[in-house]
């Protein structure tokens, strides 16, 4: 009998969801803030220095910096600017959305250190001697832009301007900004076209007045700005450039555009893919996976959450990882309706055997983007982030919501005896009559013997870790300047560019390199290295040139070769963190030959990706990493489902007496995964060659990692992890003369978690 109260609040939830997501998804859009990545700006890293001999740099003395810096940001009027103290000793300033670069750099780094001197280069004056708060942007007497200021005590600046007068004919009180001792000269600059002094008015009398007043050949704009640094305060140690990372206006614009479309190309294919192989689950499925994408963009606005290149790589990513529990879920399922259950006690025999493969599997996940969020970089971390929050979310929604809205409809009675609505012909379903259980079934896989074969792969994998140690020993990695240190430089044309022209502009410009790729479909952009990490003015100067030569912002990244032995040392912290975490997880919840084998798939696949990555002379950079740490989270989940389903079909046995026994409960699970872990790469593989294909220049590396992890995860989850296993278990048969099922069940774990 149908229940048609079910069916109407699922039409219901249905209409809510749908009426929900179309009336507040612009809204939250608007809400969305954008990294520099994707809208221009640029990003810097300073170590705090000592400005005078002997001073000790505190954590109140990096806190008042950072509130300095964020005074004179409030004078550039960017909005929601970012500024995070790193390690006691440094600051990163994150600036998105800034038009003039080089004017925003000059304003944070400069110390703003107002000094009045002789002609002799004497100090007369300093900042200390004028009221603090009191520059203000005004106009002189011939109207021209000027900044007065207010002394503390007219008296003295009688004195001063009297000792100046004496100094006939160089009577003129110099004013400097940041005037360095034994560099800056009066004497010297005067005699340049542009000189460092900001002005050197004569002094024709005595002056005791409070009031001062700086003219020079200044702009309305320029006044401001020194009147507004002047009040913010002068810093009280040295910044020094150590990382820093500016991207044009052109570039973000472009690449969010490239990504979102190839993100909604990717997706849509997933869709696509779940309603015609899944039927009516497969259509669920839709819903939740967009009641997913609704509440990761909802989640991330209201945490204020940066969106950057690499989070919306994330955000796509983790919709086919999402999919990975419907599948799971919907595949139990559907082997429970082939041994003759009734629609609705499948339904609560697949829900129920399949959470715990997905809570298994999405902690290892969450594992590995915690590690990456705490050793990671700005825009690894919003990847991370975002990865971390699609874990969570894809676990409310497919686990909670899909199996709602499937359980409202099975549980209405309008599916009974339709088995063709799940994807199933009436052929492959056997009556209950028969006593099937689901080791029984019969797969399209039946025909490979994975177990017997074993020894095959293992030599097909040691041949192409030899090789691929060989080449990486010859080639060695293409480290890119995150790692090796240096500069990169990247310029975007309305043409196509070639590599002897843009090495000729380069060298005309006085930055020659030999070191010039282009790449891009249209082959419009051109990447040049340098292993020097250029200083703030030869940043400056070089996007100068080339915005002239291509009338478009080039990016620029330095990194010092400190930081980038730092970014190194935390790869290798993060890879080895994450995998013995992963490990000790997977041995307390199966056993340590399970975790072991595990950790030996993963180190496959991880150098795998890189001795590819070394052969085709691929860059590796921060995102390499991020790629290689998902892949190790992904690779572990697809383990995991693979041990999972060996461990419940060894729990059917009493006892196991022999390794061909256990070979055929090997062989059996991976017969009965093969499909789940081919239908969940292929969702994950839809996003990721949409992105190399479609996606921005800058994450096609990190999307070929990705492809390449996926494959070799793939490979090794089915191929090597579980034959290791397998081989290491037999020892123990052996040596025990057999294998006791139930004592094995007590020491995993119940396996009956009920959601």
């Amino acid at each position: 009998m149908k229940n048609r109260g079910r069916i109407v609040a699922f039409l219901l939830l249905i209409a809510v969801l749908a009426t929900t997501i179309f009336s507040t998804t612009n809204p939250i859009l608007k809400d969305v803030k954008l990294g520099l990545d994707l809208q221009g700006g640029f990003e810097v890293l300073y170590q705090v220095e000592p400005l005078k001999k002997g001073q000790t740099i505190s954590e109140s003395t990096v806190a008042d910096t950072a509130r300095a810096l964020t005074n004179r940001i409030d004078v550039l009027g960017v909005s929601e600017p970012s500024i995070q103290i790193e390690s006691n000793n440094r600051i990163r300033v994150q600036l998105a959305g800034v038009e003039d670069q080089e004017s925003a750099r000059e304003l944070l780094s400069t110390q703003a250190n107002l000094s009045f001197r002789d002609a002799d280069d004497n100090l007369m004056l300093d900042g200390n001697d004028l009221k603090e708060g009191k520059a203000k942007a005004n106009f002189g007497e011939n109207n021209n832009p000027v900044v007065t200021l207010e002394m503390k005590d007219p008296n003295k600046f009688g004195e001063v301007t009297s000792q100046i007068l004496q100094k006939k004919p160089d009577n003129m009180l110099v004013i400097w900004l940041d005037f360095k001792e034994g560099e800056d000269s009066f004497k010297e600059e005067v005699m340049k076209p542009k000189p460092a002094f900001i002005s050197a008015p004569r002094v024709d009398k005595t002056i005791n007045s409070s009031n001062v007043e700086i003219s020079g050949s200044f702009t309305v704009e320029e006044t401001k700005e020194l009147a507004g640094i002047l009040n913010a305060g002068a810093l009280p140690v040295h910044l020094e450039e150590i990382y820093s990372t500016s991207v044009g206006a052109q570039f973000g614009e472009q690449a969010l555009d490239k990504t979102i479309f190839a993100g909604i190309v990717g997706v849509s294919l997933i869709f696509i893919f779940m309603a015609l192989y899944y039927r009516l689950p497969g259509v669920i499925a839709v819903v939740t996976l967009s009641v997913y994408i609704y509440l990761i963009l909802l989640v991330f606005t209201k945490i204020n959450g940066v969106l950057t290149l690499p989070g919306i790589a994330a955000l796509m990513l983790g919709v086919g990882m999402a999919v990975d529990a419907n599948i799971i879920t919907y595949e139990r399922i559907k082997e429970e309706l082939r041994v003759g259950k009734s629609v609705k006690s499948s339904f609560t025999a697949g829900a129920k055997s399949s959470f715990t493969a997905i809570l298994d599997a999405n902690v290892t996940t969450l594992l590995a983007a915690v590690v990456l969020f705490w050793f990671g970089t700005s825009s690894v971390k919003g990847f991370a982030t975002m990865l971390i929050i699609s874990i969570l979310v894809s676990f409310l929604t497919a686990v909670w919501g899909s199996r709602l809205l499937l359980g409202l409809l099975v549980h209405s009675g309008s599916l009974d005896n339709k088995v063709g609505w799940f994807g199933l012909s009436k052929k492959s379903v056997h009556s209950a009559d028969e006593g099937y259980e689901t080791l029984d079934l019969t797969t399209k896989f039946d025909r490979f013997d994975f177990v017997h074969a074993r020894k095959r792969f293992y030599t097909i994998s040691i041949i192409l870790l030899i090789l691929g140690a060989v080449m990486l020993g010859v080639f060695k990695l293409n480290l890119g300047i995150d790692f090796a240190g240096g500069t990169r430089v990247e310029v975007l044309s309305t043409s196509a560019l070639d590599e002897s022209t843009v090495t000729k502009q380069l060298e005309d410009i006085g930055h020659p390199t030999s070191d010039v790729v282009i790449s891009g479909d249209e082959k419009n952009i051109a990447v040049a290295r340098y292993k020097e990490d250029f200083s703030q003015e030869e940043v400056n100067g070089i996007k100068r040139e080339l915005q002239a030569i291509y009338d478009s912002e080039p990016n620029v990244s330095t990194v010092s070769s400190k930081v980038g032995e730092e970014l190194v040392r935390n790869a290798m912290y993060a890879l080895a963190i994450a995998a013995l975490g992963i490990i000790i997880y997977v041995a307390l919840r199966f056993e340590w030959r399970m975790g072991l084998a595990a950790i030996i798939g993963l180190l496959h696949d991880a150098f795998f990706m890189i001795a590819v990555f070394s052969i085709l002379r691929l860059e590796v950079d921060i995102t390499f990493i991020a790629a290689v740490l998902t892949i190790i989270g992904y690779s572990i989940n697809d383990t995991i489902v693979t041990f999972d389903r060996i461990r419940e079909n060894l729990n059917r046995s009493k006892h196991i007496h022999n390794e061909e026994e256990l070979a055929l409960i090997v062989n059996k699970s991976l017969r009965q995964t093969l499909g789940r872990s081919v239908n969940t790469v292929l969702t994950v593989i839809f996003v990721v060659v949409a992105l190399m294909a479609l996606g921005a220049e800058s994450i096609r590396p990190f999307s070929i990692a990705l492809l390449i992890g996926l494959l070799a995860g793939t490979y090794s989850s089915i191929l090597i992890s579980a034959q290791l296993w397998f081989d290491m278990k037999k020892k123990q048969i052996t040596k025990d003369g057999g294998l006791k099922v139930e004592k094995e069940k007590k020491q995993w774990g119940s396996d009956e978690p009920v959601v």
